[in-house]
């Protein structure tokens, strides 16, 4: 490993460059573009959202917030090789949603028996939601209102309607 040395000129450098310019000295910089400026924004790697039914525990608490994180490649290759999935290929989705589900409630351990006994809903609703934030990058969805045929946006991470 090879180490490096900063003398104490080098410091000295550094730091007059980082120290502030006088007021008078500054030129006003053209703002950002908004590309340039979406770039810096964070990541976001970490989703909430809201179970239509809910996971129902073994003490028969019922479990409806929780998070997922982003997929890794490892997260969807890792699945392949499961012998549960090579047993029966439907079994994906229950591994792969196991590998990044983060918390459900006060469960921060889930695994593939956690969502194995989910109802068909809340598992169809996670795949949906796994879909949505690995390939769109967003939780929000276009839809047409059926008696208005208005369209809006909603927000499927489990915000309730009318809240901010």
């Amino acid at each position: 490993m090879r180490r490096r040395t900063v003398t104490s000129g080098g410091l000295d450098e550094v730091l007059d460059g980082l120290a502030p310019t006088p007021p008078a000295a500054r030129e006003e910089a053209p703002a950002p573009s908004p590309a340039r400026a979406r770039d810096r924004e964070e990541l976001r790697t970490e989703f909430d959202f809201e179970l239509p039914r809910g996971y129902v525990d073994d003490e028969g608490q019922v479990h409806r917030h929780g998070s997922m994180r982003l997929a890794t490649a490892r997260d969807e290759l890792r699945p392949q090789i499961d012998l549960r999935v090579k047993e029966n290929p439907a079994y994906l989705s229950v591994v792969l949603l196991s590998q990044v589900i983060t918390q459900l409630g006060t469960i921060t351990d889930v695994h593939a028996g956690v969502v194995e006994r989910m109802y068909a809903t809340d598992v169809a609703f996670l795949q949906d939601f796994y879909r949505r934030i690995n390939s769109e990058g967003h939780t929000h969805a276009a839809v047409t209102c059926p008696l208005c045929h208005g369209s809006f946006e909603v927000d499927l991470s489990g915000g309730r309607l009318g809240e901010s």
